[in-house]
């Protein structure tokens, strides 16, 4: 019961995620008509009466943020009001980059430690280096300060061209060195991963976002001259995107003429969406893989795949969402995002999962799920609600798919209860994997050139995971000895795979972590 907890805390606050991110009908400003916040409607009305005649004062733009929500929630689950900075935020992220000085970091003894720095970014031409502790900012005292992440992202971000100063103590040396940096366009690839292991290309892409498809062509060209000779695409975990990434990425797969999805709703005709014939991967093996988490524009690209029997999908059944949003912004930076259609796989189903009980228990479906264990066993799947009455399509040659509920795998793989327990859980969320690293590993980590003598040639020993336990103690003081006894495996993987990302990338993170990886390799074998 306690690793279904934790696995039922990380689907609601995915699903959180997920909910924001979506689908998208365009990109850049999405079609979006920039509206005033004036008007004579009843809703202002109201809100004109309490902000001018209520006994007591109150905040204004949350309650009318609130009051819109609940008008948008009523219509449908991915129907939302986005704050100024939530809108903000997913813009970003969809867009790709952002103005600031391009680095990862940890808050470890309140202190910011270095983790990752985006390479050609601003903070790697002024010379910082993973590792690093920031002790002060243009000289004013910053380790040690109750630091919290808001107001980090505000002091590192910034007008483009505009300079900050970090005041670093690198290798524990007493000496403060200071680095100059120049705030710039720091631009973030949806690709996780990519790399080549044995003759299979490996590609994770977390979001379908305005660069997706260009980095996907980069990164294949670059798996091909490496060798590859099939390709497994991760879809794992990503909420959605842009309508028109995911169906420019499906192009890279299909030959000319194919339909890869069409969409329509009362205000929107149907609009068909068909390959082209600049696909730069039309004829290799491909495999698909997803999960529960995978949604909204990955299952467009899954179950276009399915439909055409273009490539197989491997994993658990998707999400289920197959609504598009248009997003509307106001004048303030605050937006709603409005469903203004539905979607349609090639032959013509909506995996759109019913939300006529209401935005609580569609939220609480995933986790159902769990309980259930879905997760565990696929005939439990085509057992459950979703699909019992739902109409049976085919693929082009002719196997039967389902449509509600979400794309259900080719090849099904349950969850591994022992990487998701709640022991694991707490040390990934307390950050503790990175912080040992940080703390103990340096050293070692010194020993290896490259990543490929890493990951050949060093193990984490029973020693080494003993000291691990002892460290995460001082954090998480009660462990349950069973959990730790058969996760014994999966800790040592992702303490290995944690030192690899922190000084080869994420390359070297997913190698590590894809080695014990069933459902990685099962894919890799079709």
């Amino acid at each position: 019961m306690k690793h279904t907890a934790g696995i039922i805390f990380r689907t609601i606050l995915l699903l959180t995620i997920g909910a924001l991110i979506g689908i998208f009908l365009s990109d850049g400003n999405l079609g979006g008509r920039r509206m005033g916040l004036s008007g004579t409607n009843k809703i202002n009305r109201v809100l004109d009466l309490v902000q001018n005649q209520y006994v007591d004062s109150v905040n204004i733009d949350s309650m009318e943020g609130v009051t819109i929500n609940d008008l948008l929630q009523n219509l449908d689950p991915h129907s939302l009001y986005l704050p100024v900075q939530q809108a903000r935020n997913i813009n970003e992220k969809l867009e790709g980059g952002f103005t600031g000085i391009g680095l990862e970091y940890q808050l470890l003894r309140d202190t910011l430690v270095v983790t990752q720095v985006t390479a050609g970014g601003p903070s790697a031409k002024a010379g910082i280096m993973v590792g690093d502790k920031v002790v002060k900012v243009d000289n004013a005292p910053f380790a040690g300060t109750r630091l919290k992440t808001s107001r980090i992202s505000k002091l590192f971000r910034g007008e483009k061209d505009t300079f900050i100063t970090l005041n670093i103590q690198r290798d524990n040396n007493a000496r403060l060195k200071d680095f100059k940096v120049k705030r710039d366009r720091v631009t973030v690839s949806s690709i996780d991963a990519a790399y080549v292991t044995d003759g299979v290309g490996y590609i994770k892409i977390s979001k379908f976002g305005t660069s997706t498809d260009t980095d996907f062509r980069k990164a294949l060209t670059n798996l091909k001259v490496d060798g590859m000779e099939k390709l497994v695409l991760d879809l794992r975990g990503n909420g959605g995107g842009y309508l028109n990434t995911a169906t420019a990425l499906a192009d890279e797969f299909l030959p000319k003429g194919k339909l890869i999805v069409y969409t329509k709703g009362v205000h929107e005709p149907r609009t068909d969406y068909f390959a082209t014939d600049s696909g730069s991967y039309q004829n290799g093996k491909l495999t698909v893989i997803i999960d529960e988490y995978s949604a909204s524009a990955s299952e467009i690209l899954a179950g276009a795949m399915q439909d055409l029997d273009r490539g197989t999908i491997v994993g658990r059944r998707s999400f289920g969402k197959g609504l598009v949003q248009q997003q509307y912004p106001f004048g303030d930076g605050s937006a709603i995002n409005l469903t203004v259609a539905r979607y349609y796989t090639p032959s013509g189903r909506s995996i759109q999962k019913s939300y006529k009980n209401g935005i609580a228990s569609y939220h609480d479906e995933l986790a159902n799920r769990i309980r259930k264990g879905e997760l565990l066993n696929a005939g439990s799947n085509l057992s459950d609600s979703a699909f019992i009455g739902s109409s049976a399509f085919h693929t082009l040659k002719g196997r039967k798919v389902f449509s509600r509920g979400g794309i259900m795998p080719d090849i099904f793989i349950p969850a591994d209860t022992i990487q998701s327990n709640q022991l694991v859980s707490d040390l990934s969320d307390h950050l503790l994997f990175s912080a040992y690293v940080l703390d103990k590993m340096q050293p070692k980590l010194a020993k290896y050139a490259t990543a490929d003598s890493f990951i050949k040639q060093y193990n984490i020993s029973d020693n080494e995971l003993t000291d691990f336990i002892l460290y995460a103690y001082q954090t998480i003081p009660k462990m349950d000895a069973r959990e730790l006894l058969i996760s014994k495996v999966t800790i040592k993987n992702l303490l290995k795979a944690t030192a690899a990302r922190l000084k080869w990338g994420n390359n070297a993170y997913f190698r590590v972590v894809n080695s014990i990886d069933e459902t990685f390799k099962v894919a890799a074998k079709q």
